[in-house]
Order: structure tokens, then sequence, then C-alpha cells
């Protein structure tokens, strides 16, 4: 019998998951099939419980991520603190969720040579900003700026951060040529129509990580380059993220490496065109 997995969302087709799974399992010899299936909030619910044995696990999109919430058993810590889970594992015990967006991202700024970060600022307050929150304070942040287009719908994470040691300062998108860090996380939409002027200086010392990635570079990031900033591109919490579900639908444990992970992280680098 052949192992379902599926990555869901709306739209969908455009979705890099299929490539990067399809490696892994590849690499690690197991003929298993994960597609992308157009599911929307209104057709979640009959989708996850109708699966039979077949099924695996999914991968989950927004607004996905909080949706699937009321339909798990059982949820991990990250789920819980940011509201979201990108993971549904299958088991005889019910269905577990996970968060692996919050490794996405701190394992790529670590590679990026951020090993510790005092000062943040995250663009956007959706469900990708409260994982980089948490991802920041993992990294030591103990202050946070976060930047949005309606201040009001970013008083949920002056909340997190209480709750992860941070302190969280809300402000209008407009206010960031005033803002200094040492890492911008943006978690705008590519393409967005809103003027981003950050000061020179910023954009020469603080890294960058934008999680949109296709088309790049996006327009924040290429002011980065000009400025001869460090930039991590999105793709970047897309391979790690996946990498870390992989590890959850193969072992059903987010914590223990693959075997030969290193051989199994490139495959599914290489199949998105990102090398090294």
């Amino acid at each position: 019998m052949t192992t379902h997995l599926a990555v869901l969302g709306s739209p969908i087709a455009h979705s890099q998951s299929p490539a990067l799974h399809a490696a892994a399992y590849r690499t690690l010899g197991l003929d298993w099939s994960y597609e992308p299936i157009e599911v929307t909030e209104d057709t979640l619910a009959a989708f996850v419980t109708s699966r039979d044995s077949s099924w695996r696990g999914l991968s989950l999109t927004m607004p996905l991520k909080q949706q699937v919430l009321p339909l798990l058993d059982r949820v991990d810590e990250l789920a819980t603190l940011t509201g979201a889970a990108n993971t549904l594992l299958y088991t005889d015990g019910g269905r577990l969720g996970f968060n692996t967006d919050v490794f996405g991202i701190t394992e790529p700024l670590r590679s990026a040579g951020l090993d510790s970060v005092e000062s943040g600022v995250i663009l956007g307050a959706g469900a990708t900003a409260a994982s980089a929150l948490v991802a920041l304070s993992q990294l030591g942040a103990d202050t946070v700026t976060v930047a949005a287009r309606s201040p009001q719908k970013a008083f949920h994470l002056v909340d997190l951060g209480l709750r992860v040691g941070v302190r969280v300062d809300v402000r209008e998108l407009a206010d960031v040529a005033a803002l200094d860090a040492d890492v911008v996380v943006s978690t705008l939409p590519n393409g967005a129509t809103v003027s981003l002027d950050f000061a020179e200086r910023v954009r020469q010392s603080a890294v960058l990580f934008d999680v949109a990635y296709k088309p790049w570079p996006t327009g924040l990031a290429t002011a980065w380059y000009q400025a001869e900033g460090t930039v991590v591109p999105g793709i970047e919490m897309l391979i790690g993220q996946a990498l870390l579900q992989v590890r959850i639908f193969v072992q059903g444990d987010a914590s223990t490496p693959l075997p030969d992970e290193a051989t199994v992280h490139a495959a599914m680098r290489a199949a998105v065109g990102v090398q090294g």
C-alpha cells in the first residue's frame, strides 16, 4: 500500500513543497507519494477527517495552519505558542500537530552567522510573524518591534512576547525608517504594495530574512543588496521547515536527525535550485 502525504492550500499549484519532499523520500529510499491538493478553509475538516490508513501526514499553508488546530488531538509546544500548525501527522493515537516554521527561521539565520540576537524587527502580524517572534526569542532577542499595516492586528504578538520573554513594541509600517535592529524579518506577501524605506546603515548592518521567495528578489531584498547588506532568501525557510516535516513524517519525531541527513538536505536544496 502506497503511503500518502500532501500539501494543502488554495491556491496550491505553485507550491515547491512536492519537489522538496519527493527529493527527500527518494534519497531515503521511500516510495512515498506527496502531492499538492487544493483545499480551502471550508473543505479542510472534511478532507482531514476522511483520510484512510494509507495517509501519513499533511503540510498546511495559510490560513489552514490556524484552521487545522481544532481538528488535532495533540499539538506541540511551538504550535500552541504560535497558534499555528503547519504539519499534521496521522498516528494510531490520533492526529498530531507541529509547527516547523520556527525551525525554518532559526536555522537559516544561524547558517548566515547570526547565532545571537539582541533586537529585531518583524514586518507583518500574521501567523508567520508569530513564528518569527518565537524564533527570535530562541536566538536571544529581548526586544522586538512589530511593524504592521494595521497595528491593532499585532497586539496579540505583545502577549506572545510576554510568554517567551521578549518585549514587543508595535508600530506602523510607515515608521520603519526610524527603526534599528540586528535582524529584520519580513513576513509580508511578495509584491506587497508598501514603501519600506529602511535607513542605509540598517540595510548594511542588519540581516534581512525575507520569507517571500517567488519571484525573487523582492523589492525589500533588492534594497538590501544595493546597500551590500546580508540577505537570507525566503526559500531557506521553505527548505528548513520541510526538512523538519520529513523528520516528523518518517520518524514521528522532529528532534531526531534523519539517517545521513546532510545528503537528504542537499538533495532537497538541489530540487529547488539552491546550492550549498
